[in-house]
């Protein structure tokens, strides 16, 4: 915590003109809305005393009725059955917001979305949290922050690898096609204008686990956590564990 403390703050500007950016990337269920939080915390407090402005990429999801909308307009597109993967946030309501906590010329309301409602598929609330210039940082959190696409060479190297082989170690059943992840990759052109906004990224990377066959099972297992954990807190509503999994 420390260490990634003095990292941004030693980014900042003696005599800014606008926020520092501060992108954090990390697998499912990996901790970096705890470390988020923390930082946001720890830099509002002395001897740092700054004003934080905290968003998750998860707040950016579209509305339920656009989520429903995206599942029906791509009926056999299994990774847009819901939220989750690029495509299925507001990225033009995300460069919006970015631009208005860079322009530090007025209040600007950050948005919410529960995860809990319409039985785990989620919405955005009403209302969100309004932070008043002038702002100091910025930090976006998100488990694909930072995602570029990837050309269409690459692509279809690693559906013939890496996505193949780590498919067999988890037992994945064949529910998503390759043209899945084109339209998702596809989609990932129009996040670039989101992260061309921040100064320094920070990742949180998984160390390998030998006692599961896959680091994706480990990344599995936390999110499974995570589900569970908040649906202790909330009276059950939720994702079930194969809506997780998918």
């Amino acid at each position: 915590m420390d260490y990634v403390i003095d990292h941004i703050v030693g980014r900042l500007d003696p005599n800014p003109s606008a926020p520092l950016f501060v992108a954090i990337q990390g697998p499912q269920g990996s901790g970096k809305s705890y470390l988020s939080g923390q930082l946001k915390q720890r830099l509002s407090e002395p001897p740092y005393s700054l004003n934080v402005a905290l968003l998750s990429i998860d707040d950016l999801y579209l509305p339920h009725d656009a989520l429903l909308a995206l599942a029906s307009q791509e009926p056999c597109n299994a990774l847009w059955a819901g939220r989750g993967q690029p495509g299925t946030h507001d990225v033009k309501f995300g460069v919006e917001i970015l631009h208005a906590l860079k322009s530090q010329s007025e209040a600007v309301e950050l948005p919410c979305f529960d995860k809990s409602l319409f039985h785990g598929e989620g919405d955005r609330l009403p209302s969100g949290v309004t932070i008043h210039p002038r702002v100091d940082i910025v930090i976006l959190e998100g488990w694909c922050v930072g995602f570029f696409p990837i050309s269409q060479e690459e692509l279809d190297g690693r559906w013939d690898g890496v996505w193949r082989e780590e498919s067999a170690k988890l037992e994945l059943p064949e529910f998503v096609s390759k043209s899945d992840l084109e339209r998702v990759n596809e989609a990932l052109k129009h996040y670039v204008e989101m992260w061309s906004f921040f100064d320094t990224f920070v990742q949180i990377k998984p160390a390998p686990v030998q006692t599961y066959p896959s680091i994706y099972s480990v990344v599995y297992r936390w999110r499974l956590e995570q589900e569970h954990y908040m649906k202790s807190m909330n009276g059950g509503k939720g994702m079930s564990d194969e809506a997780v999994k998918l």
